[in-house]
């Protein structure tokens, strides 16, 4: 039996825990709060409080052969302490969950070859990229939605949707978690993806359909007189894991 340790078994950690226990993995996950912990334990996975920031011993939590991190923590020094006990413990393979939000808007398609901007993410994913203890695979996730993750809900109190004429990226969360799901399975590691859907619909398109299916109002749009966008390339991703997306139309999402 694998041994697996979530990392934050948030909106995205605690189903993923669960699909993972489903297919009979052996499944630690972690949150920062006690409150928390019941939760965990009433779905069988094993409860842990962690907090990275907080530069405590994790010997038990990482006691696994594949580590997951799903925190949003942009803690540099916090995640240097997480390497360096990771690199004394039995962990061999971590996923690292980014973001695509590390590419500008350069107005063109944007793949796993462009230039990134230089943020603590950025810096973040160097520092698994480089380590030679352990195999990593960044997975650079587009937008979020699913569940309760409404786009609807988005841009609420009269709020104007800026860039109408940008282009969406987005990603579902039974993507993002059968996306892990296919990395373990292929045991593919030392990449970096891209993981979005491939259809790209305009801002003014998706949030118009996004809060009509909602029985919200029309939303309002800024005029923006710079046009800025990117599309955000998931081409590496299919090619090289064979995958295919199961939300793939973005005007569907009612």
């Amino acid at each position: 039996m694998k041994r697996v340790s979530v990392l934050g078994c948030g909106w995205l950690g605690k189903p993923l825990s669960i699909s993972l226990l489903d297919e009979g993995y052996s499944v630690k996950g972690s949150t920062t709060t006690e409150e928390k912990l019941e939760l965990l334990e009433m779905n069988n996975i094993t409860p842990y409080i962690v907090n990275i920031s907080e530069f405590e011993e994790f010997d038990s939590f990482l006691n696994s052969d594949i580590l997951i991190i799903s925190i949003t923590s942009k803690d540099v020094d916090g995640f240097q302490n997480l390497i360096s006990q990771i690199e004394s413990s039995d962990v061999q393979k971590v996923i690292f969950i980014s973001s695509t939000s590390v590419y500008g808007r350069l107005n063109k398609v944007m793949t796993e070859e462009d230039v990134v901007l230089k943020t603590p993410l950025t810096e973040i994913e160097d520092l698994f990229r480089q380590n030679n203890f352990f195999e990593t695979t960044i997975i650079r996730f587009a937008g979020l939605f699913g569940d309760e993750r409404h786009p609807s809900n988005w841009f609420k109190n009269g709020r104007k949707i800026p860039q109408p004429k940008g282009f969406v990226n987005m990603i579902h969360k039974e993507d993002c978690i059968e996306i892990i799901h296919t990395i373990i399975d292929q045991n593919c590691w030392g990449q970096t993806f891209n993981a979005c859907s491939n259809h790209h619909p305009t801002r003014r398109e998706f949030y118009t359909i996004a809060k009509l299916s909602n029985d919200f109002e029309v939303p309002e749009f800024e005029d923006n007189d710079v046009y800025e966008w990117k599309i955000i390339s998931s081409k590496k991703l299919q090619d090289v894991l064979d995958y295919t997306f199961i939300h793939d139309d973005l005007l569907s999402i009612g």
